[in-house]
């Protein structure tokens, strides 16, 4: 009899997992809004159920007597899986583990109680009383919702007169209304792509990152393998398993994020208790170092993991298409030239200003002998 997975999500992020499973052999259930579920028609069976309503998806898993569940690429399901593999005693991560991994502000207080840097932060769930919450941070400030992803919600702030919009802007989508408001650390971005089994955490990858900048600093390009010094990827290291196991993220994928300034001192910004998404690490890590991520991931759930054989063997990368990169279409349409371009697509024929990432209207990824600049 196969063995039966659940997973958290039905939308493209969730697509290269329920894919992978069925590869694996595996029985595939997912759950999401019938909204953008684009990956139902690939799972074994679908149900219509929000992946925040945990116990009807619970209820679910009950009765189809699942052998594990999982999720990539999206913090709203994180609490979710947690529950799930807690009240069924299937692997994963703590409900108390993914609630702070999932929040911010709970997030930063328990890194900044540990050895890494963080910047000084406050929480707000109000625009009242601000600059009075706000007195010990210095300018620039970054101002973000304490439970979204993807950039939303994110703004980097100058000057008193540009907090009222920000703040308003952060807490108007913030699930729980709530937001964090840190000071800025100059530097240039890095994530990190790790799996965990048992408490032991191993670095899969580490991302350069191509943004574009303030105010919102959305993700033009994601490349591997990092181009930063072995000390500082040292430090990154480091860092990254004290905050895993801060958090207590001891089972599954996690992508963690730091700066990096001139001087060379590493900050964390944030950890998720998830695979990155924009293809991270359901492409990426693959493509540039020969693991299978996925197929890890899943093992981890099923209770079948092997330690990563890593070592680095290509470079891989991802440019979106934007604003900013309007050049990435002329990339897309001359594909045939760039055999090195493993998959591209064109979302949309459109572009917009870029405030979040799904402000993006295309992408290529790409695995070559070098990095491909554009």
């Amino acid at each position: 009899m196969k063995k039966k997975i659940a997973v958290i999500g039905a939308s493209y992020l969730q697509l290269p997992m329920i894919i992978k499973a069925k590869e694996m052999g595996l029985e595939t259930i997912c759950f999401a809004w019938l909204d953008g579920a684009v990956a139902r028609t690939e799972a074994d069976r679908f149900y219509p159920i929000s992946i925040t309503e945990k116990e009807k998806i619970l209820d679910v898993c009950r009765n189809e007597r699942i052998d594990a569940v999982a999720s990539i690429a999206t913090d709203l399901a994180v609490p979710t899986v947690a529950y799930v593999a807690s009240r069924l005693n299937l692997i994963g991560n703590t409900p108390e583990s993914a609630n702070i991994s999932t929040n911010k502000y709970a997030m930063r207080k328990a890194l900044s109680a540990c050895d890494t840097n963080s910047p000084k932060f406050v929480r707000i769930d109000d625009r009242n009383n601000i600059r009075e919450k706000t007195a010990g941070l210095r300018f620039p400030l970054i101002v973000k919702p304490c439970d979204r992803s993807g950039s939303a919600g994110v703004t980097k702030v100058e000057k008193w007169e540009d907090m009222d919009a920000a703040a308003n802007g952060a807490l108007s989508i913030s699930l729980e209304h709530e937001a964090i408001i840190e000071e800025f650390v100059a530097g240039v971005e890095v994530s990190v792509e790790t799996i965990s089994w048992q408490g032991t955490h191993y670095v899969l990858a580490i991302t350069d990152k191509v943004t574009s900048g303030a105010p919102h600093f959305v993700e033009l390009a994601h490349h591997q393998p990092s181009r930063h010094t072995t000390e500082t990827q040292a430090e990154i290291k480091r860092q990254t398993s004290v905050a895993l196991t801060t958090l207590g993220i001891n089972y599954g994928a996690s992508h963690s994020e730091f700066l990096i300034t001139d001087d060379g001192q590493v900050f964390v910004t944030e950890i998720g208790a998830r695979m990155g998404g924009d293809f991270i690490g359901s492409d990426l890590v693959q493509l540039s170092t020969g693991y299978d991520f996925l197929k890890g991931s899943i093992e981890i759930a099923c209770g079948t993991f092997s330690p990563p054989n890593v070592s680095a063997k290509h470079c891989s990368g991802v440019w979106f298409l934007s604003t900013k990169t309007p050049q990435v279409s002329n990339y897309i349409r001359q594909i045939l030239q760039h055999p090195e371009i493993v998959r591209a697509e064109i979302t949309s024929l459109e572009l917009i200003e870029l405030a979040k990432s799904a402000d993006r209207s295309g992408y290529f990824i790409y695995q070559s002998e070098k990095r491909m600049e554009l």
